[in-house]
């Protein structure tokens, strides 16, 4: 590919190059393919717009063309994600005014979200149908447990491995994920953020050190064969049947965890630092329906101190 950036090519075969350049070997294979799906809906959207004649008016009607089978949050990600080749096109002089400026996000209405976390008696009914029994081999069960009571990532938990648990201080060690979608083993975590020590509780402890204490170190204990994302989510679906509750993911569990930590009152930051995120921005977008349930228990409990001051 020439990887030359011109003014008068067009807009879509720019940003290909932009991606090849720019993006190819820095960001992870999951990332890259969105910018990759980016990438189609330009060839669809402005298949004849050439850079130097992209303006506002141009660029708002390429994203209300995204915004019409889309929701505003997608809409505003394919944004961020096209704004970031136009400023570059921008600095190099392709093109003379930034045509992202003040441009306005639309989106189709949300449609009804799924239940995706567990409040606590459904959590705990559930971890009461595990079968935690069977000493011959990690099966998923176990991998269910450890996630609600760790809220690590499906790919961190596959790349777990006896050495990873350091029993006297009580820790997990998430350092690694396991690249189940294309079978290449073991990968780096999303991101530096993401390589962290997790307190664990002493039963997990004691259960842990008893299944783990014959396994080789490096090798992964939940990883037997081809690994699939929908075989567990369809025993946690089973069990969820069972106990009559929400059926949610094993990603649901993941917010199960932080929902049950922010609603006992542990702080954002703790919560981010568990989850593994780049910031407590993204721990706060995340669970703003729930930070914003306690700001109005907050509320309630600031006016009955008040209301006792006399």
């Amino acid at each position: 590919m020439d990887r030359d950036f011109n003014r008068d090519e067009l807009f879509w075969q720019y940003y290909e190059k932009w991606i090849e350049v720019y993006k190819k070997g820095a960001v992870r294979e999951i990332t890259l393919n969105k910018y990759m799906m980016t990438l189609s809906w330009l060839k669809k959207l402005a298949p004849d717009l050439v850079v130097s004649d992209l303006n506002r008016v141009g660029y708002q009607t390429i994203i209300n063309g995204y915004a019409e089978y889309h929701e505003r949050q997608t809409t505003m990600d394919f944004h961020n994600q096209v704004k970031g080749a136009i400023l570059d096109a921008l600095d190099e002089g392709l093109i003379e005014r930034d045509p992202t400026r003040k441009v306005i996000i639309k989106g189709k209405t949300p449609s009804e979200k799924k239940i995706k976390y567990l409040n606590q008696f459904q959590l705990h009914s559930l971890l009461a149908d595990l079968d935690l029994n069977s000493k011959q081999e990690i099966g998923w069960d176990w991998m269910i447990l450890l996630v609600a009571k760790t809220g690590i990532r499906f790919s961190e938990a596959l790349g777990i491995t006896p050495k990873d648990f350091d029993f006297s201080r009580q820790t997990l060690s998430i350092n690694k994920t396991w690249d189940y979608k294309n079978g290449t083993g073991f990968m780096p975590t999303k991101n530096k953020s993401s390589i962290r020590k997790i307190e664990l509780d002493w039963r997990t402890v004691a259960q842990f050190s008893e299944l783990t204490k014959e396994l080789p170190e490096d090798e992964p204990i939940f990883v037997h064969g081809k690994v699939y994302n929908s075989t567990i989510n369809a025993v946690l679906e089973r069990h969820c049947n069972k106990v009559g509750c929400p059926v949610i993911s094993i990603h649901g569990l993941r917010h199960t965890h932080a929902s049950l930590l922010l609603f006992e009152g542990v702080s954002i930051a703790s919560v981010a630092r568990r989850l593994g995120h780049a910031s407590m921005t993204t721990t706060q977008r995340t669970y703003l329906h729930i930070i914003q349930e306690l700001e109005n228990k907050d509320v309630d409990l600031v006016m009955r101190s008040l209301s006792n001051l006399c």
